[in-house]
C-alpha cells in the first residue's frame, strides 16, 4: 500500500464512485492503529493522545503534505474518524470483557484529547458508540459532525467546511448533538 493508493481512491470518491469509499477505511485503519500502537509505546500507560495530531500524521503520511482541496480532505477526516472511532471502541470493549462492572458517569465530551488506555472511560466509550449509532440513523449529518469532532479532534470551524454547512449550522447541531447524547446515554 503507497501514498498513490489513498490519493487515486480520494480521486474516485471526488468522480462520484460510492464505492472508493469503503476502500479508504482499511487504509486509514491500519496506518492509524500502528501509529496509535507505535505512541502508546513511547509513553506512559494511561497517557492521552490527540486525536488531532494522530489523523493529521496520517494524513501527511498517506497523502503527502502537499495540500489536497478541502473536499478530498475531508473524505479523508471522516474515514480517519470513522477508523479512530472503531480503534477506541474495540479497545474499551476489550477493557470491558476484562472486568465486568463498574460504575456509570456521565460522558465528558473532551473538546480536543482523547485518551486510549485509561479504564475509566471504556463504559463510557462503548456507551457513546451505541449512542452514537442511533444518532445516526435519525441524523447521519449530527452523527457523522460528532464523529469528526470528537474522533478526528476537529475544530467547529474545520467539521463545517467538511460537512459542507455554515458554522453557525454545525454550532447549533453540536448544541444538539451533545444534548441528545447526553440524554441518550443518561
Amino acid at each position: 500500500m503507497g501514498m498513490s493508493d489513498v490519493t487515486s481512491i480520494l480521486n474516485a470518491i471526488e468522480q462520484g464512485d460510492n464505492q472508493a469509499a469503503d476502500k479508504l477505511l482499511p487504509l486509514v485503519y491500519e496506518e492509524l492503529r500502528l501509529l496509535a500502537a507505535q505512541k502508546l509505546s513511547q509513553e506512559p500507560p494511561g497517557q492521552t493522545l490527540q486525536a488531532t495530531a494522530l489523523v493529521h500524521e496520517a494524513y501527511i503520511r498517506l497523502v503527502g503534505a502537499e495540500a489536497q482541496d478541502w473536499k478530498s480532505r475531508g473524505h479523508f477526516f471522516r474515514a480517519a474518524a470513522e477508523a479512530m472511532r472503531r480503534i477506541l471502541v474495540e479497545n474499551a470493549r476489550r477493557k470491558k470483557s476484562f472486568k465486568s462492572g463498574g460504575n456509570r458517569k456521565r460522558i465528558d465530551f473532551n473538546e480536543e484529547i482523547l485518551t486510549i488506555e485509561t479504564d475509566k472511560y471504556a463504559d463510557e466509550l462503548v456507551a457513546l458508540d451505541q449512542a452514537l449509532e442511533k444518532l445516526s440513523a435519525k441524523d447521519k449529518i449530527k452523527a457523522d459532525l460528532v464523529k469528526l469532532r470528537y474522533f478526528s479532534g476537529l475544530t467547529i470551524e474545520q467539521t463545517a467546511e467538511f460537512l459542507g454547512i455554515s458554522c453557525a449550522t454545525a454550532k447549533r447541531y453540536w448544541t444538539y448533538a451533545r444534548a441528545w447524547l447526553i440524554r441518550e446515554i443518561g
